[in-house]
């Protein structure tokens, strides 16, 4: 199972783009929205989310194979403010389960610690906020359990890596 976070001000392209080719390859795609279960992301498009913030703590996020956080303002900032998030993000950091974070939103797992001596990418100016990675000049980066994109005009490519890694490339491609 795959969880995407959504909190308020979230970049609809990064979360919609990649959670329907996701969802196309046959992966199941839990949104969660923080704080309710009506988000309206940056662009003013409210969703209703699979769950709420407070449904996701009462089930076993160990169970999850992906934490998705999509990027956007102020969408990264009150992703980073919610615990539930957090207790997510390191849930899946200590059982080796990815985590993926694009646009703004690697600051999050910079903050974290969770970049020391990984390769990342973010949108540009928020590289300081990845503390102690190396930037890289990359698009869309693995390294080792956490995948990184620099942003929405990488969503497409972003998903299909998404998928890549968790139905294989042969599903990606397809």
């Amino acid at each position: 199972m795959v969880y995407l976070f959504l909190a308020e001000g979230f970049e609809e392209i990064e979360a919609f783009c990649p959670l329907d080719l996701m969802r196309r390859a046959g992966l199941e795609v839990a949104t969660v929205g923080v704080g309710g279960e009506y988000i309206t992301g940056a662009h003013a498009i409210t969703v209703r989310a699979d769950m709420t913030d407070a449904e996701f703590s009462a089930v076993s996020n160990r169970e999850a194979d992906m934490i998705f956080l999509p990027g956007g303002m102020p969408g990264t900032l009150n992703l980073g403010a919610s615990e539930t998030v957090r207790d997510a993000i390191r849930s899946a950091a200590e059982d080796k389960k990815y985590i993926a974070a694009i646009c703004a939103a690697p600051s999050i797992l910079g903050d974290m610690g969770l970049l020391l001596g990984k390769e990342a990418i973010c949108y540009p100016g928020f590289e300081k906020q990845l503390v102690g990675a190396t930037i890289s000049e990359k698009r869309v980066v693995l390294d080792g359990n956490i995948l990184t994109a620099a942003g929405m005009g990488v969503a497409m490519e972003f998903g299909l890596a998404l998928v890549a890694l968790l139905q294989g490339k042969e599903a990606a491609e397809r």
